[in-house]
């Protein structure tokens, strides 16, 4: 089972993951003797770890902790559907005594208790305005449209996963689980889709090619039927794209038909698409039903 670390603690046990490949041992702390998983797993255990972050004679250290896991469990319960709430949830969320909970932090000293969580540097980069240089996230890079785990963390950062997630089609689940197919048919559609007014209306026309199961396939069939040269996919590691990218004026034309020319014109492979199906399912739910939160899937 996983343990939900927070602040200094979740920094050094995220650097410790990177560079050794091996889970970081629990801090020997009494806070994580009231909560062994971090997040209090009983009722019992939110009753313990609560008082001991009342106790004003407890290190400042481990009151700022308990108040930090506190704070992030009530910041998880008030996104998460009443019907998924276990005893701990429901108790948080009917108890006044745990509704305004005050931050025991004091002066700038305690700031290094808090630290943002670690993020490894070859994910960041340097944005200098003059005055200030600050590391911040990379974005994706549109020449690697396949780095997945980089769009995952950009979106997890940035996306604001709960709330009206403009990320459409990747699917998250309350535990901010990114479902690795939808996050694939996301980098297809952004690799092949140019940055416009009407990308919206070509990514929905791709949507609804992959969601569709063998609809690719038959179109390749016609295309060997036409031509003398075969269809010809294109794996990799070394990929040639061409976006599409048409006029504001005429991307209402844009038809399902024109997605699946965009796609064999690129040479991309049958099970590419067969493997963003679960994307274009999502992408299109997401449209119709703007659901924040995507649980089937999982």
């Amino acid at each position: 089972m996983n343990t939900v670390f927070v602040g200094a603690d979740a920094n050094r046990a995220a650097a410790f993951k990177f560079s050794s490949g091996q889970s970081a041992k629990v801090p020997g702390t009494k806070v994580y003797q009231f909560a062994r998983r971090g997040f209090p797993g009983t009722p019992y255990e939110l009753k313990r770890l609560y008082k001991y972050y009342a106790n004003p004679h407890v290190p400042r250290r481990d009151r700022i902790v308990a108040y930090m896991l506190l704070s992030e469990l009530k910041d998880f319960t008030q996104r998460c559907d009443v019907a998924l709430h276990d005893r701990t949830m429901t108790l948080l969320c009917s108890d006044p005594v745990y509704w305004d909970l005050v931050n025991p932090m004091q002066g700038p000293e305690d700031l290094a208790y808090a630290e943002k969580r670690h993020i490894p540097s070859r994910f960041l980069h340097v944005k200098d305005d003059g005055v200030t240089a600050l590391r911040v996230t990379r974005t994706p890079d549109p020449n690697v449209p396949f780095d997945l785990d980089q769009i995952a963390r950009y979106a997890l950062i940035f996306g604001r996963p709960g709330m009206e997630n403009t990320w459409q089609g990747i699917a998250v689940d309350f535990a901010y689980r990114m479902h690795w197919q939808t996050l694939f048919g996301f980098a297809l559609c952004r690799a092949l889709c140019a940055n416009s007014a009407g990308k919206t209306t070509l990514v929905r026309r791709m949507a609804l090619v992959m969601a569709r199961p063998g609809l690719y396939r038959e179109a390749i069939e016609a295309f060997n039927k036409v031509y003398d040269e075969p269809f010809a996919p294109q794996y990799g590691p070394q990929l040639t794209i061409t976006q599409v990218h048409v006029p504001d004026d005429k991307v209402r034309n844009f038809s399902d038909d024109d997605a699946i020319r965009v796609l064999l014109y690129n040479h991309i492979p049958v099970e590419w698409v067969d493997h963003a199906y679960t994307y274009g399912v999502v992408y299109l739910e997401q449209q119709f039903h703007h659901p924040t939160m995507s649980l089937d899937i999982f």
